[in-house]
């Protein structure tokens, strides 16, 4: 239907031709025509020429609307490539910078996969570490539970602390004492105040179940017992290593613990007090390297006191050798002076000699000779 009215022009004259035809055949076969017929041929003809002028307006309409067409497809088809030029310029710079975020992206994902081994491998030696050390731990606790073991420990601790401090001639390990008694290690100080014996073998039992205890009943239990081996430990410590006129008149009790001596401190001081009394000192790692300060600065004013008359001698002979050095000065300042004098009486001599050879230059020989007169 839309093809038949869009060729509407083309077969609407024809139509229209053929209709009058038939009309005028209709009429020639009458004998007479009737003016109205007539008339209204006439108004049909107007029509036809009216419809045909329409028809030609359409025409030209369609062909400009055509032209119009035309042109705007043009543009459409122009805009579509300008878009399609702008659109593929688009995609394109949308694609590199794709390619370089991927890219970008890819290194960092590589640098951080890098670092995450990196820390991995971190981890893993903190891993290692973690277990040596828990292996480290579970030895000390077997150390630690066994008493004979313990001992081994403190004293190997103390050692540690001695050695460190002072020097060879100064200390002694497990030695026997004039009542048969061995200690763990002996300070050797000079009379005042004289040899100090160090225990380290300190009872741990008791501050183990002390801090093991689940409640206040079983703490005052291993409190009590705590203390009580804690007293007996100290007099133990008075009775075996303070002999008179062969050690000082106290000793130490060496704790490898400063949680010890501070829970002593803290809860026991009846026992701190009582160890006073018996003049044995308890003493922590930290203390008694405080303690070994002390008595190494005592150790170098009792050498010193000893040197003391050999330093005095060697200062003796150090005045004379001044003396003498002094005296030899003197005695070179002297050569020097008469050098002195002697280049002075040299160099009057040499402008004399000088003078006098300048005058027998000038020494007319005409004239008799005059014979200079003696200095």
């Amino acid at each position: 239907m839309d093809e038949l009215l869009a060729r509407w022009p083309e077969w609407a004259p024809l139509a229209l031709g053929l209709l009058l035809a038939v009309l005028v055949l209709a009429l020639l076969r009458r004998p007479t025509v009737p003016p109205e017929l007539l008339a209204a041929l006439a108004a049909l003809r107007d029509q036809q020429a009216m419809q045909g002028g329409r028809l030609d307006q359409i025409g030209r309409d369609q062909q400009v609307q055509a032209m119009a067409i035309s042109a705007q497809e043009t543009a459409l088809a122009d805009r579509l490539a300008a878009q399609q030029l702008a659109l593929g310029a688009a995609v394109d710079t949308l694609n590199e910078r794709l390619n370089a975020k991927l890219s970008s992206s890819a290194e960092a994902t590589l640098e951080s996969l890098g670092k995450v081994g990196e820390r991995l491998a971190v981890i893993d030696r903190a891993q290692e570490t973690i277990t040596a050390l828990a292996d480290q731990v579970t030895g000390l606790t077997n150390l630690l539970g066994n008493k004979q073991a313990r001992g081994a420990f403190g004293e190997a601790q103390l050692e540690a602390l001695v050695r460190d401090m002072l020097a060879p001639s100064d200390y002694a390990f497990q030695v026997t004492l004039g009542n048969g008694n061995r200690v763990d290690c002996l300070l050797r100080l000079a009379d005042p105040p004289g040899p100090i014996g160090v225990d380290s073998k300190f009872p741990l039992e008791g501050f183990r179940r002390l801090r093991a205890a689940e409640d206040d009943a079983q703490r005052l239990v291993a409190a009590r017992q705590f203390r009580a081996d804690v007293l007996k430990h100290v007099r133990d410590v008075g009775v075996k290593y303070i002999v008179p006129n062969e050690t000082a008149d106290s000793a130490l009790l060496f704790v490898p613990s400063e949680a010890i001596y501070a829970l002593l401190h803290a809860e026991f001081e009846d026992v701190v007090e009582e160890a006073f009394r018996l003049r044995v000192w308890i003493v922590s790692p930290t203390t008694m390297m405080a303690i070994l300060n002390t008595m190494l600065a005592v150790m170098r004013d009792v050498r010193m006191r000893k040197e003391a008359r050999t330093i005095q001698a060697h200062v003796g002979k150090l005045a004379g050798d001044v003396s003498r050095l002094s005296e030899r000065v003197s005695n070179l300042k002297r050569h020097f002076e008469q050098a002195e004098k002697d280049i002075e009486q040299i160099d009057i001599s040499a402008t004399s000699a000088s003078r006098r050879a300048a005058q027998i230059v000038a020494v007319e020989f005409d004239d008799p000779p005059t014979l200079p007169k003696a200095e």
